[in-house]
């Protein structure tokens, strides 16, 4: 039985050895990764002539998330304007590796492949564009081939699109909703604050919904989000702490319905004034409330904004 189990074992490792087969080699350093990032360099400098001088006559550039079949990609003459748009649009461009990536040069044992290298590379692409103010930074995968001249054949470009599309957007002026200074979600906002203000905590929490989450700007965790039990239990701890004198409206709320996913919010500024009770001390508390409705009218979700250092002043 002994013998016939290690058989079987030695049938295994000789199947599991056999479904493995190299294809060339992977290099961490070769002349086409320095070439490749000289011509990086020289294109994030703006210098058309110098990146010219690593491109190949046939060079050609595609994207590499188009959904177009029928892409015939950028010609060097086509890429080499490109460099002139990125000099004179973007401010403060860098492209660098990023963070604990670096590139790979492999040479294929493949026929079809032993004219070329490829070079992948994991960058961060970063700038700002002038015109608009929209902030890239986002990041980068590309492939490369590079010829036996150490120029660059081919470049493929994998990156998201989405900045983009904000930058193409805010060349021209855009409505995205509208905005009330009298509406119900108003009224639902200035009744539950003063709901609050006369201890009234059954009709307060009524008009939030069940599942409403609560986030404080004073939080260790800028992403903490409380359930409703819980800020219950973080308002009665207020309320040990602090008599409440009163809540005053400051201007007037705004209503703003967004039509971008359809978003209802109001924003509403207000002066608490409260008495410490362990020293008497009156307090004037300034607080923006941010609070997000659903369609039939309740609060989804509250962002307090006040300053925690004004509660613990001496």
């Amino acid at each position: 039985m002994k013998k016939c189990i290690s058989i079987v074992l030695l049938i295994v490792t000789c199947i599991a050895y056999s479904q493995k087969k190299t294809n060339g080699t992977i290099y961490v350093e070769h002349p086409a990764i320095t070439t490749v990032e000289a011509m990086t360099q020289a294109f994030v400098s703006g210098d058309a002539n110098k990146v010219a001088s690593y491109l190949a006559d046939d060079f050609k550039y595609y994207s590499g998330t188009t959904t177009n079949k029928d892409d015939k990609g950028l010609d060097k003459a086509a890429f080499l304007k490109t460099v002139q748009t990125w000099k004179e649009n973007i401010d403060y461009p860098s492209i660098k590796r990023s963070k604990g990536a670096y590139p790979d040069a492999l040479e294929y044992k493949d026929e079809n492949q032993k004219d070329v290298v490829w070079v992948q590379t994991w960058e961060d692409i970063k700038g700002v564009q002038k015109q608009t103010g929209v902030k890239i930074d986002r990041p980068l995968h590309r492939l490369f081939t590079v010829d036996k001249n150490n120029k660059i054949k081919t470049l493929i470009n994998y990156s998201t699109s989405t900045v983009n599309d904000e930058i193409n957007q805010s060349f021209a002026d855009r409505k995205n909703g509208e905005i009330y200074n009298h509406h119900e979600n108003i009224n639902s906002v200035r009744k539950m604050v003063h709901a609050f203000e006369n201890k009234d905590f059954d009709k307060a929490y009524s008009f939030y919904d069940d599942k409403a989450t609560f986030s404080d700007i004073n939080s260790t965790d800028i992403n903490k989000e409380y359930t409703l039990a819980e800020q219950k239990e973080n308002d009665k701890k207020m309320f040990e702490m602090f008599d409440l004198v009163s809540i005053d409206q400051v201007g007037y709320p705004d209503y703003l319905h967004y039509e971008l996913d359809d978003a209802r919010i109001v924003q509403s500024w207000w002066k608490i004034r409260l008495i410490r009770k362990s020293d008497k001390k009156n307090i004037v508390l300034p607080i923006l409330f941010i609070d997000t409705f659903d369609d039939k009218g309740k609060i989804t979700s509250e962002i307090a904004y006040y300053s925690q250092k004004l509660l613990e002043a001496k």
